[in-house]
């Protein structure tokens, strides 16, 4: 398992989608999801060892924690909360189906968010869910990871048309619609660095 080779890719991909992360986010938010998200995952890259010898879910559980301590915003805490509870779960002996649907239930259950209501839980919920249903049809890990990826990816564009329901979004009401959601952006990106390193 590869949870430093993902971990190290999420903090690429964030560095490299940053500017378009606070362009999404200016448009409905605080205009800080792409500089929150990359200096958390810059943090966890230079702090953390992310060797291949360490255990891959206290390497999630560190990095979550890293995550809720250093990130500002809602995405800290919400992106922290779902490490740690797939590091967690990988540390008990789940799989990496389980461990995902782990992590996407911590963040529906501390964002109070559903599937419809514009945050990143538009984008993971998909994922797991399409995860699973691989797993289940006996697909590989990596082929399974390619359809979760590409449920987030989906996902994450499906938010544009939406009306937020949640978080600093909702109060803009029908200005919200039109905007791609930033976390279920970031999100998608996520899924897609675990897609290509696990």
């Amino acid at each position: 398992m590869a949870a430093g080779a993902w971990l190290k890719e999420c903090a690429r991909v964030v560095a490299a989608e940053r500017e378009r992360l606070t362009e999404l986010d200016a448009a409905i938010g605080d205009a800080d999801h792409g500089a929150n998200l990359d200096r958390g995952f810059q943090a966890i890259v230079t702090e953390l060892d992310l060797g291949d010898e360490a255990e891959p879910g206290a390497q999630l559980v560190a990095a979550g924690s890293l995550l809720i301590r250093r990130v500002g915003g809602a995405s800290g805490p919400l992106y922290g909360s779902a490490l740690r509870s797939m590091g967690r779960a990988l540390s008990q002996g789940a799989d990496l189906s389980t461990a995902l649907e782990q992590a996407v239930e911590a963040v529906e259950k501390l964002g109070k968010a559903v599937e419809g209501d514009k945050t990143m839980v538009d984008a993971l919920r998909p994922a797991a869910r399409a995860m699973a249903l691989a797993v289940q049809e006996g697909l590989d890990v990596r082929e399974a990871l390619d359809r979760a990826a590409r449920a987030a990816e989906e996902g994450a564009a499906a938010t544009a048309p939406m009306r937020a329901r949640k978080g600093r979004a909702s109060y803009l009401g029908e200005r919200s619609e039109g905007h791609q959601d930033p976390g279920a952006t970031s999100a998608a990106l996520l899924i897609r660095a675990l897609a290509v390193t696990w």
